[in-house]
């Protein structure tokens, strides 16, 4: 008999689905695996060491051996780097779109999905990202694709820039939203699809609350 189970979670940036995996994992009190951070930290890396994030021969010096956890301090997910707490470094804007770039590479992509499946096969848990229901675990229990339109999506991250304390520009972040779209649906490899057995959420015009009682209606 099946004790573990897991959710994936898949759609653009800014959707809403970190919000919704986070606030899954308490209820449903399992793991949320934030797999973002992961490639946001393999940014870092490659930043620290002066690669660009699209130079695959250059990443491909260091991928393999990668000194980066994952560990839950007090119910929250801490990504560490060589041994340093990159939790807060990671979310800063720049991050993103190498992030974003970083996350094209395939060998970049095996490690990761290497390290989550390891994650994944031995706990309950809700994983987010952009090829969690196609790639990274085909057979996940439960899928969704959550999905919102271009400018509710930067409407959120200007929002969430801005009370962070970043200046940032509206039209500059709505231009980057619809590249980071057009990488992760172009990628050569496990580029973001809807999972054929998905269930398709545009949170454009909802809550968080009203997706968590659509999530779990389906759960149940």
């Amino acid at each position: 008999m099946k004790t573990t189970f897991s959710i994936a979670l898949d759609g653009p940036s800014g959707s809403g689905k970190s919000t919704i995996a986070k606030t899954l994992s308490k209820k449903l009190n399992i793991l949320y695996l934030d797999t973002g951070a992961m490639y946001r930290a393999t940014a870092i890396k490659a930043i620290k060491l002066g690669i660009d994030t699209f130079d695959e021969a250059g990443v491909k010096t260091f991928i393999d051996d990668i000194d980066l956890q994952i560990k839950y301090v007090d119910g929250t997910q801490r990504t560490y780097l060589d041994g340093e707490d990159v939790s807060e470094k990671i979310r800063e804007p720049h991050v993103s779109m190498a992030a974003s770039n970083i996350s094209s590479l395939k060998p970049v992509r095996l490690k990761m999905v290497e390290m989550q499946r390891k994650i994944a096969g031995s706990m309950s848990c809700v994983l987010d990202g952009r090829d969690i229901g196609s790639y990274v675990l085909p057979n996940a229990d439960y899928k969704f694709y959550i999905t919102a339109s271009v400018k509710v999506r930067t409407d959120r991250r200007y929002l969430e820039l801005k009370e962070k304390g970043h200046e940032v520009d509206y039209d500059e972040l709505y231009k980057e939203i619809e590249q980071r779209d057009y990488n992760d649906r172009n990628r050569d490899f496990a580029p973001l699809v809807q999972a054929d057995d998905a269930i398709l959420i545009d949170t454009s015009d909802m809550t968080v609350p009203e997706v968590i009682e659509a999530v779990m209606n389906y759960i149940k």
